[in-house]
């Protein structure tokens, strides 16, 4: 297929005008309930809000948590919403937020973490990543770059623009960006679906690519309702991706995906299938199931996937190199609620998905209950000890997940 190249200037002349709400209309109904059908009108399910004020380390129910034999879970530190995270070639980490308008850098010295606001007044800064040293910011509308960032954590330089125009009818839906870093040192990034099933606009529902050093953005995948979480796999570079699968169809429909981009141009299906072979009961008329990309994995229905890693590093045992770790948010789109953890994927040599299963469990408390949980799991980060890092925008939180052999006893043995 042939590349799909846009400039940032051409982008910006090409968006459309948001809508105007006439003076005698009702208001329009939350976003989240866009695509309820009749009989759904009346449902009680909703969105969680995050603690933006955090919580005391005391109230964390970290004694529930469950993970393989060996591992253990701590808090790290304590950031504001702590979303989307980056690690700097000096250790420092770097954490994004999106219901407010920072980005933290958290250092450590003799031990001790201190936490510190280096940028502020951004539009939604959710999207973070160091290519070189350099700072990479995605605001809703926009991608931005701070360069030399490690050095300057005290007086940050002013941004430079990358491209602009990425949020192109400013509208309600799936707005925040999610950025990674590509082998070709270019940025990934998606552009979501503007409400929960809606027939998108060229660049909507789709995951781009832009060249920090030309400015250029190309369309690589198309069919993505949103991703929030992507990462190239270290031997064969092949980029993976986390999708949320439209809302209000069943509790138990569709699956959220994790999907692997094999060719530019790639079709994964939304707005007309979703999960590869559920055909959309609105949209499904315009695309058979058969013409477009299936998902490497179902994961679950509404279960929120976020960002993912591989796991690159040396703590953990032999057999987790270049795992799959992916950050599950949780449902609320369905009545018994589910996810809230953090999942490991085994790929086999053919790429293959052949183990599926929880590695940081117990934020799910009470499926039932309104809300479910005590804590969110967002995205995760290896750092240079080997350890993860894992963020937790609901109560503010990092947790370092680290390993240490289990100690077998001589009566055991």
């Amino acid at each position: 297929m042939k590349k799909l190249i846009l400039s940032a200037m051409a982008l910006s002349l090409a968006m459309p005008l948001t809508a105007q709400q006439k003076p005698d209309e009702p208001a329009p109904p939350p976003r989240w309930k866009q695509g309820m059908t009749p009989e759904q009108a009346n449902s009680t399910l909703h969105p969680f809000a995050a603690k933006l004020t955090g919580v005391e380390i005391k109230d964390l129910q970290m004694s529930k948590l469950k993970m393989p034999p060996g591992f253990k879970a701590e808090v790290w530190a304590e950031v504001t919403n702590a979303r989307s995270l980056a690690v700097g070639e000096a250790g420092t980490v770097f954490v994004s937020n999106r219901d407010a308008n920072n980005v933290y850098a958290v250092t450590t010295k003799n031990g001790k973490r201190e936490v510190k606001v280096i940028l502020k007044g951004l539009n939604v800064p959710n999207g973070i990543v160091i290519i070189d040293g350099t700072l990479f910011v995605a605001e809703r509308h926009r991608i931005i770059r701070y360069d030399n960032i490690e050095s300057r954590l005290d007086n940050p330089p002013e941004p430079v623009l990358v491209v602009d125009g990425i949020d192109p009818t400013n509208g309600p839906g799936h707005f925040w960006k999610y950025l990674a870093a590509g082998p070709d040192k270019k940025l990934y990034f998606n552009i979501g679906s503007p409400q929960n099933i809606i027939m998108p606009s060229f660049i909507q529902a789709s995951i781009m690519r832009v060249d920090p050093a030309t400015k250029q953005m190309e369309r690589v995948a198309t069919g993505v309702r949103n991703s929030v979480g992507m990462a190239f796999h270290p031997v064969t570079k092949k980029l993976w991706f986390t999708e949320h699968a439209r809302d209000w169809i069943t509790d138990d429909l569709p699956h959220d995906e994790l999907n692997v981009l094999s060719r530019e141009g790639e079709d994964f299906g939304y707005p007309s299938c979703h999960q590869g072979d559920l055909p959309d009961p609105v949209y499904g008329k315009f695309g058979s199931c058969k013409q477009f990309t299936p998902p490497a994995l179902k994961m679950g229905a509404h279960v929120a996937p976020l960002g993912m890693r591989f796991y690159t590093g040396s703590m953990f045992p032999a057999e987790y190199k270049n795992n799959m770790f992916i950050a599950r948010h949780g449902s609320w789109n369905r009545t018994i609620k589910q996810g809230y953890d953090v999942m490991r994927v085994v790929l086999d040599a053919k790429g293959k998905v052949i183990k599926y299963e929880p590695f940081l469990s117990g934020f799910l408390v009470d499926e039932k209950a309104d809300p479910p949980m005590w804590g969110r799991p967002v995205d995760v980060q290896v750092i240079a000890d080997g350890s993860m890092l894992v963020s937790d925008d609901y109560n503010g939180i990092i947790y370092r997940i680290s390993y240490s052999k289990p100690v077998v006893s001589a009566a055991v043995k």
